[in-house]
């Protein structure tokens, strides 16, 4: 036999252990392929089981705590009077005054703080250059909002009541609340203005639109329901503050004439200068020096400052799926 036709032989002998061997091989790789998807399958459901498991923890932990609440307070909560009279009342004890604080002081620190976020957003989004600064004033704001409550209280007691001379005052408490409230707000605006597509800032700017004109006339309206559902779960957190509160605006119950005209009078309730006695502060006040009786008033103020707080929830949800039908269309 020659060369060639030993070659040509070994060649039919390879040929035929191939073929041979090629189902074997088949067959062993979709084994693998079997167990990889059966593993993959079994962490899945591992995976989901665990955070299963998680989200229903945290939901039942919520629910226990609001049904606790709820049954320790609401009896008190719903007495008739108990929204409308003042604490001092002989009959029936109220927090009229402590909920009209709570939710001027609220009104009060948006005012301050909404217009000074909304602008700080906007200028880090579309005019801030990339550079140190930026990230620096970033930086900043991030670590704002990480301060404890109490080390911001204790700020505010030292400039706004002490440097500034305005005193134990709703001012000084409304200014106090907006270093909590402006870091949530900058960070829930510049992330709506910056999820806008960016095809709708091309095509503005490609019309003529000065940037200016892009940001008030396009960009606001479509990162609209995102800011406005910012704007009230921010005020949920500001409504339910007490630590910084009890340093700058103080604790002791209020005395307030609604049929005052001087807007300068300690007992006007419009008075930004006097002092005020918040929802979460009378709590503090009542279980720091318990009275005769304290304990249902605290139960049923911790009702209302916790229907207060649902409701700002449910608000956000409700007005930004409005606002995204009116103004994105969606």
């Amino acid at each position: 036999m020659t060369n060639a036709d030993q070659r040509t032989a070994a060649t039919k002998t390879s040929t035929a252990a191939t073929g041979a061997g090629a189902p074997a091989a088949a067959a062993v790789g979709q084994r693998d392929l079997t167990a990889h998807v059966n593993r993959i399958g079994r962490q899945d459901k591992i995976a989901t089981g665990i955070l299963t498991f998680i989200v229903g923890f945290v939901l039942v932990l919520l629910a226990a705590i609001v049904v606790y609440i709820l049954v320790r307070g609401a009896g008190r909560a719903l007495t008739p009077g108990f929204l409308t009279n003042p604490s001092n009342d002989d009959v029936v004890p109220g927090i009229l005054y402590q909920l009209w604080d709570s939710f001027y002081m609220l009104i009060v620190t948006l005012i301050i703080s909404v217009p000074i976020s909304l602008g700080a957003a906007i200028f880090l989004v579309e005019y801030a250059p990339d550079n140190w600064i930026t990230s620096a004033a970033s930086t900043a704001i991030e670590t704002l909002s990480s301060l404890p409550s109490i080390v911001v209280g204790m700020f505010g007691s030292l400039f706004f009541v002490v440097v500034m001379g305005w005193g134990i005052s709703i001012l000084s408490g409304a200014l106090a609340l907006t270093m909590f409230n402006i870091p949530i707000l900058v960070r829930t605006i510049q992330q709506a203005l910056e999820d806008v597509p960016r095809s709708q800032r091309d095509a503005a700017l490609a019309m003529g639109l000065t940037r200016w004109e892009t940001t008030v006339n396009v960009l606001l309206p479509a990162a609209m329901p995102a800011i406005v559902t910012g704007i009230v779960i921010s005020a949920g957190r500001v409504f339910g503050e007490a630590a910084a509160l009890i340093f700058t605006s103080g604790s002791a119950p209020s005395r307030l004439n609604f049929a005052s005209t001087n807007f300068f009078a300690p007992t006007n309730p419009f008075n930004i200068f006097r002092p005020a006695c918040t929802l979460a502060v009378y709590i503090w006040r009542l279980t720091s020096e318990p009275t005769a009786g304290s304990t249902e008033i605290v139960w049923g103020t911790a009702t209302v400052l916790l229907a207060c707080v649902l409701l700002f929830n449910v608000l956000a949800r409700v007005l930004g799926k409005f606002l995204a039908r009116r103004l994105t269309a969606e």
